[in-house]
């Protein structure tokens, strides 16, 4: 009896290890229980016990919203393509003639837009591209089901459980009116692919209905994503991004977006193809490192990057906007 413990204890960690059944405790908790929970949370920050029963009483882990979220970028190891192969993929030939056409078609609006925000058409057109291919991805998932999922699961439980929180008072406001939510896999929602709490901030009822709808007005979707933009420090005439050629030998320590510098420094530096005033401000960015393209940006590029937190969207963003407005001199 005395060596009973001490091999029952090995057998357990052997268990333990083989199964990975040590995970941190989150993610043993059963769904149900961890919703119960969020559920009596939910109650305490106000929310009503209605929009709990209609909206949570039926919610679902979704297994696939687990898989999406493990592969994106840092969450496990892999090679990243080139910025050229991501702008190729996300901005092809056929999307700049659609954004030329939408910008067109949509000439009236967006510079109405435009007039009370101070945000340049071409860039909301981008955006817009981007996010939802001009609303027509705004996405399957349920928004619900898909938070509480994240929130149980996911790599970043706590944010997601206060979107979902967010998310639901909203609802519980009569700020969106939706019996089921549609939105990305994340969460994200509508034309622009807000988060609940950007919605919150920044959702527009720019065609006066009374409601902030950016699922199917688009008026409403594209004021929100130049409002975001504004109240985030856009400065309007002020540029963007722009290619730049490196002279032979130039020392890329120097790139980085803390080092802006007036486009006059950085002529006398010996870039080269820049364009715009010598006392507009500057930094370089390497998307691909020193041996890859090199780009100018601006203040509003640092704007683009609060709405995501990456080089590459930003700067597809930029060109798809230059082509944009390239097509709109034609």
């Amino acid at each position: 009896m005395s060596n009973t413990r001490p091999v029952l204890f090995s057998l357990a960690l052997m268990f333990c290890f083989l199964t990975a059944l040590c995970p941190p405790a989150h993610a043993t908790t059963n769904f149900a229980s961890w919703l119960a929970d969020f559920q009596r949370e939910a109650m305490q920050q106000g929310i009503s016990q209605d929009t709990l029963r209609n909206h949570l009483g039926k919610a679902q882990p979704i297994p696939r919203i687990i898989e999406l979220d493990r592969g994106q970028p840092g969450s496990k190891k892999g090679k990243r393509a080139s910025f050229d192969r991501y702008l190729q993929r996300v901005i092809p030939e056929s999307r700049i003639q659609t954004a030329r056409k939408k910008y067109q078609q949509n000439r009236e609006l967006l510079q109405a837009i435009s007039n009370r925000f101070y945000v340049e058409p071409s860039i909301i057109v981008a955006l817009w591209a981007i996010e939802s291919d001009f609303g027509r991805g705004t996405g399957t998932f349920p928004v619900v089901d898909a938070l509480a999922t994240l929130a149980h699961e996911g790599r970043r439980g706590s944010f997601f459980k206060g979107e979902l929180i967010e998310l639901l008072r909203l609802i519980d406001e009569g700020a969106i009116t939706s019996p089921r939510p549609l939105g990305s896999w994340a969460g994200a929602m509508g034309q622009v692919q807000f988060m609940p709490s950007s919605f919150r901030i920044f959702a527009q009822d720019f065609d006066g209905d009374g409601q902030k709808d950016i699922w199917d007005s688009r008026a409403d979707a594209l004021a929100s994503a130049a409002y975001y933009l504004s109240h985030e420090g856009w400065r309007h005439d002020q540029g963007w991004a722009q290619k730049v050629k490196l002279p032979k030998g130039f020392k890329t320590s120097v790139a980085g977006l803390k080092n802006f510098q007036s486009l006059k420094k950085w002529r006398q530096a010996g870039i080269s193809g820049i364009e715009g005033p010598g006392s507009r401000k500057a930094a370089l960015i390497l998307p691909d490192g020193p041996k890859g393209p090199a780009y100018l940006v601006h203040q509003n590029f640092k704007v683009l990057r609060r709405w995501n937190r990456s080089n590459y969207f930003a700067l597809a963003v930029s060109h798809l906007a230059d082509k944009i407005e390239q097509g709109g001199r034609n």
